[in-house]
């Protein structure tokens, strides 16, 4: 799959879907109670984007049931919303998508619910630490290779496991789209020597865990856990590379 330079107008356009991923990312964020299910949360989701004249990215994609994935605590990625109910001192990873006028916007957040263990804000404070210092390398002209580089360093550095089996992307009238974009330097890969250009609109989404970097997949067939039940994080932004260094599609107006 080659990588597609985006126009002017296709930029606005993902803008515009990535900030109404980003506003339900945050609306459902902000009303994490506990008591309430993921099928909850995955409801705020579903009605501000359907509200907003978009359509949830991930319903139906690849099967998948449901408009947001939400995973708590050692779920990595892709929870099937469901009955799980959300207890104080949890983490839960909301991850978004919405698709507008053919393009798609993407986003993650991992929200505190009340107040969570020095060890999980620790987590939730790397990696979304993590994931600005791999914004800010995704400079044009620069290879793919120092983005996934400078997130793999701020969190390997400080002892922290990085998700292998999954990473970020391109995106565009595609939910996924080229290049993959690691958290971890591929060593051996073409991919790495990618050199960024504007017009390029990239995902950069560290998923990181407490310790070690092995996963298992569950028997629904989508949900993902760490291997050792320790506790995970996931951050996501949509960007475009410009001329003028890399702008952050994914934030409210």
């Amino acid at each position: 799959m080659s990588i597609t330079i985006k126009s002017k107008t296709d930029l606005q356009k993902i803008q515009a879907a990535a900030r109404i991923a980003r506003a339900a990312c945050l609306l459902a964020g902000s009303s994490l109670e506990p008591g309430m299910t993921t099928k909850d949360i995955d409801k705020i989701v579903h009605d501000y984007i359907v509200g907003q004249g978009a359509y949830p990215s991930f319903l139906g994609y690849a099967g998948f049931p449901g408009s947001a994935c939400v995973s708590v605590n050692e779920e990595v990625i892709h929870g099937i919303p469901g009955s799980r109910k959300i207890k104080a001192g949890d983490i839960v990873s909301i991850d978004v998508g919405a698709k507008l006028n053919g393009f798609h916007g993407d986003t993650c957040k991992t929200f505190p619910v009340g107040k969570i263990s020095e060890e999980a804000q620790m987590l939730l404070d790397v990696t979304e630490a993590s994931l600005m210092v791999g914004i800010s390398k995704a400079q044009p002209g620069a290879r793919l290779e120092e983005v996934c580089g400078a997130i793999e360093q701020y969190c390997a550095s400080r002892g922290y496991g990085i998700v292998r089996e999954y990473c970020g992307h391109g995106i565009g009238r595609e939910l996924h789209e080229a290049p993959e974009v690691p958290n971890y330097v591929q060593h051996g890969s073409r991919d790495m020597r990618i050199k960024l250009q504007p017009g390029m609109v990239i995902c950069i989404e560290p998923m990181i865990n407490v310790k070690g970097d092995a996963i298992r997949q569950c028997k629904d067939g989508w949900t993902v856990r760490t291997k050792n039940g320790c506790l995970s994080a996931h951050f996501e932004h949509e960007i475009a590379i410009t001329p003028d260094g890399p702008v952050i599609l994914s934030e409210p107006n």
